[in-house]
């Protein structure tokens, strides 16, 4: 597998560092959350996994963790396009606030798609944690209160990421050699 990789763009330590800063800014500016509210942290499947897992365990607040399985992709480099809910969540949120644990902010479309579906659930708030935001030139106009790392627009691996459902387990971001993916 990390022969696949043709750089690392951010290390176990980096990550490690990165999530820990979001943790504590998400624990500062929550702080003041009434209990009845509560936080529900939640992860698009697959990918935002193990950043949510990490990030949950930083934040210092009481919160709930809960999944949605969102896709866009397939099996492919490229987005399909095609925005599907393919496992919903088990939590109610109406009247808590919401913060989005999302691995990558690409083209913004699903996250756009899910934003807008979770709005109509009448939470307190929403908000993103990405880990990453890639650096494209048609990506939807998304404010994310916490970013982890801006990143070239390249096809990267590692942390939750994958390809064909592949490099999940890379302890590290990196860039996927091209001859891998085209």
């Amino acid at each position: 597998m990390h022969n696949d990789v043709s750089q690392i763009l951010f290390s176990a330590q980096d990550l490690d560092r990165r999530v820990r800063e979001i943790g504590a800014d998400i624990t500062r500016d929550y702080a003041d959350v009434a209990e009845s509210e509560g936080i529900v942290l939640i992860s698009v499947l697959r990918g935002a996994a193990i950043f949510m897992g990490d990030l949950a365990r930083a934040i210092e607040l009481p919160l709930e963790m809960d999944y949605m399985a969102v896709s866009s992709y397939g099996n492919g480099a490229k987005s399909s396009g095609v925005v599907r809910i393919l496992k919903d969540l088990s939590s109610e949120i109406t009247g808590r606030h919401v913060i989005i644990a999302e691995d990558i902010l690409d083209s913004g479309l699903t996250l756009t798609y899910l934003m807008k579906n979770l709005a109509s659930r009448n939470p307190a708030s929403i908000e993103v944690a990405t880990l990453l935001r890639k650096k494209t030139k048609a990506q939807a106009d998304i404010t994310c209160r916490y970013v982890g790392f801006e990143c070239p627009d390249e096809f990267i691996v590692g942390y939750g990421l994958d390809y064909a459902e592949r490099y999940r387990n890379l302890p590290y971001i990196g860039v996927l050699k091209p001859e891998i993916y085209q």
